[in-house]
């Protein structure tokens, strides 16, 4: 049985088990609770991560954090961030759209190309990111005997295969992947805590900085999180998903990266982030469990380059998804083979600042104004020009309010307004999310207003 919305069809059947090949076709519903969860657990543990606890720890270089301090700011930031990821995954499940397709209803049909086109850059950038971070992964177990450029091809080719299969992804992900990466992880804390000197010192100062960079970490999947919950049984699997498998796989992640930079040295992280991956590799069956975390990076870049598939299908709605994931794939390779991707992380956090102020817009006119009874998807879908307003507010407030640092020029412009009124608890990703949510909802209420008065 299929019934139409938006005049597109959306699958009730329960083994019409795998996406679309284009946008108008049926919107399969078949990921529980523990499908969300295991592919958000998944995507929380990152190889690099573990090199994150160094920023965890002493977020301004110079105050560092206690353990307790670090670790309570992991769960604060964790589930800050997962919030909004789940909440921007709602809408996604209740229409069947992925993320950019929802854009639609806030923006209109051609002004949602333009955060489209900025999540297909950043997506891709981001997927060349991880190809090189599974290649050094892989080398740090095996050495120089396989080349760099041989093992950016294979994680290539497995992204490509699962993003063309991506339901499938996510259930092989649940039965098999998830169980060995508890298991890793579980053999690698029980080996640092017994290797790695006491965690003593430090205190609260940088404490808000710390939960600024973890709600970063977390709020970075927003852009996508519809693209996978649009596939989940309810709205209560898609938000548990997230959340609780992300916040708990996080806060693990992180926890064990304290340990990690403890036993590789702070300065050698600092200055190759790839040296965390020695403690991994010299644990006692540590080339197993470590390959087992370098095979599961598969997913990240899995993530990265279905969810711009699915950002170009918006663009090209009938244009078959395989082929944008064959030609992304290889794109991606390309990227990581001849750039240096370590340098486009300062650009990439500027333009995923775009989208925690776009995705606060969302939910305040989804779920507060009533959107969500009225969500147009359609290709012709009226321009909505005074949503811009917030979206914008938004993102300057998240610039004033940061403390982290991206691009050098880019943050000499809102240095002035910064010293002006940032204060110390201040939080980017807050301040960006609680303007644009209080800009969007005053305009939804003088909306309403002018209503009640035109019809007197």
């Amino acid at each position: 049985m299929t019934r139409v919305v938006d005049g597109s069809h959306h699958s009730d059947d329960p083994h019409h088990s795998e996406v679309a090949l284009t946008l108008d076709g049926a919107t399969p519903k078949t990921l529980g609770v523990l499908d969300q969860g295991a592919l958000w657990a998944n995507l929380a543990v990152s190889l690099l991560g573990f090199s994150g606890a160094l920023l965890l720890l002493n977020p301004l270089g110079d105050a560092p954090l206690s353990l307790a301090a670090a670790l309570t700011a992991t769960a604060v930031g964790s589930l800050i961030g997962t919030a909004m990821v789940g909440l921007s995954a709602i809408p996604g499940t209740q229409t069947g759209k992925p993320a950019m397709v929802l854009l639609r209803g806030l923006f209109g049909a051609k002004l949602s190309y333009i955060p489209t086109v900025l999540n297909i850059v950043q997506m891709i950038g981001w997927g060349a990111f991880e190809l090189w971070v599974i290649s050094n992964g892989a080398m740090a177990i095996f050495g120089t005997a396989v080349p760099y450029a041989v093992w950016v091809l294979v994680a290539g080719a497995i992204t490509t295969a699962l993003t063309i299969w991506p339901l499938g992804a996510i259930r092989l992900l649940r039965r098999y992947v998830t169980i060995g990466v508890i298991i890793a992880m579980v053999w690698f804390a029980v080996d640092f805590l017994g290797k790695a000197p006491p965690q003593t010192g430090g205190d609260w100062t940088a404490f808000a900085p710390a939960v600024d960079y973890v709600i970063a970490l977390s709020i970075s999947w927003v852009p996508l999180a519809a693209d996978f919950a649009r596939h989940s049984r309810s709205s209560r699997a898609a938000f548990t998903g997230v959340v609780g498998g992300y916040t708990l796989a996080q806060i693990a992640c992180l926890g064990l990266g304290v340990y990690a930079v403890a036993l590789a040295g702070a300065s050698a992280v600092a200055a190759d982030s790839t040296a965390v991956f020695a403690p991994f590799v010299a644990a006692p069956l540590g080339a197993l469990f470590f390959a087992i975390l370098v095979l599961r990076e598969t997913d990240q870049s899995f993530a990265n380059v279905y969810s711009t598939t699915v950002s170009l299908q918006n663009l090209m709605p009938r244009v078959d998804r395989r082929i944008f994931s064959t030609a992304i794939g290889v794109l991606t390779v390309a990227i990581a083979l001849a750039v240096d991707v370590t340098s486009y992380g300062a650009f990439l956090g500027v333009i995923g600042a775009v989208f925690v102020p776009m995705f606060a817009v969302l939910a305040v006119d989804y779920f507060l104004l009533g959107g969500g009874t009225r969500w147009n998807t359609a290709e012709n879908a009226p321009a909505r020009w005074s949503m811009l307003i917030p979206w914008a507010l938004g993102f300057a407030a998240y610039w004033v309010t940061t403390s982290t640092p991206t691009v050098a020029a880019w943050d000499a412009i809102w240095l002035p307004l910064r010293d002006a009124v940032r204060q110390p608890w201040m939080n980017g990703a807050l301040g960006g999310a609680i303007v644009a949510a209080l800009v969007t909802l005053l305009i939804g209420l003088l909306s309403r207003s002018r209503g009640r008065a035109a019809v007197k």
